[in-house]
């Protein structure tokens, strides 16, 4: 045999190898990829989808609780009503500062305002970063606070609003809500309100400590 022809075999050869070679995929190619995802990668990406939808509900719940806070503090720092009379010399008049309670009411709430427009950055942050751990902590120490500060601001003008619209016989209390009808009105929007606001506070905890659960 001579040198073309054990030349024109090999080459014949070759070119059969680079044909099947051509036909098998690449071991680094992405046709020799693993079709399925990591299950771990799965979960941890859904988690994540959870815990961001958590922290949007929790964005929306604090905007709407700093409505209701705003208008329970308001609502009671502009309660008053001026009884109208013969004389302007003497003349019944109510107002929040009247009472400690509804004072006491005020500077809670507004208090509890400004907490919770300072915390909607943290939950912002809980949004851009939903494994963060620290902000959800903080809120839920600051959000428990409030809901105290809240609660003890409510629950004292509740029972002033009781007094006001039924009085008590045995003391000898009596309801001045039917003189005063629009200031007791306006009092008793301002307590409801507030007591909202501990619900939506509440809702706020347990949100937050469902989110840290699934860390």
């Amino acid at each position: 045999m001579d040198k073309s022809e054990s030349t024109k075999i090999e080459m014949g050869e070759s070119s059969k190898l680079e044909r099947k070679l051509g036909k098998a995929p690449l071991l680094g190619s992405p046709s020799n990829a693993i079709s399925s995802s990591d299950p771990k990668v799965a979960t941890n990406k859904k988690v994540g989808n959870y815990k961001k939808g958590i922290s949007i509900f929790d964005l929306i719940l604090r905007i709407a609780s700093v409505a209701t806070s705003i208008g329970a503090a308001v609502g009671m720092a502009t309660a008053g009503e001026t009884l109208p009379f013969f004389t302007q010399f003497f003349q019944f008049e109510a107002g929040y500062d009247d009472l400690p309670t509804f004072t006491f009411f005020v500077i809670a709430m507004s208090i509890v305002v400004a907490y919770l427009v300072l915390s909607i950055p943290f939950s912002i942050v809980c949004i851009a970063r939903s494994y963060v751990v620290v902000p959800r902590l903080l809120l839920i120490i600051f959000d428990t606070a409030m809901i105290t500060l809240t609660t003890s601001a409510a629950g004292a003008s509740a029972a002033i609003v009781y007094l006001a619209h039924n009085g008590n016989e045995d003391a000898n209390w009596l309801a001045f809500c039917n003189q005063f009808g629009d200031f007791c009105q306006t009092t008793s929007a301002a307590v409801v309100a507030a007591f909202i606001t501990i619900v939506i506070l509440l809702i706020l905890i347990v949100l937050s400590a469902i989110a840290l659960k699934r860390h």
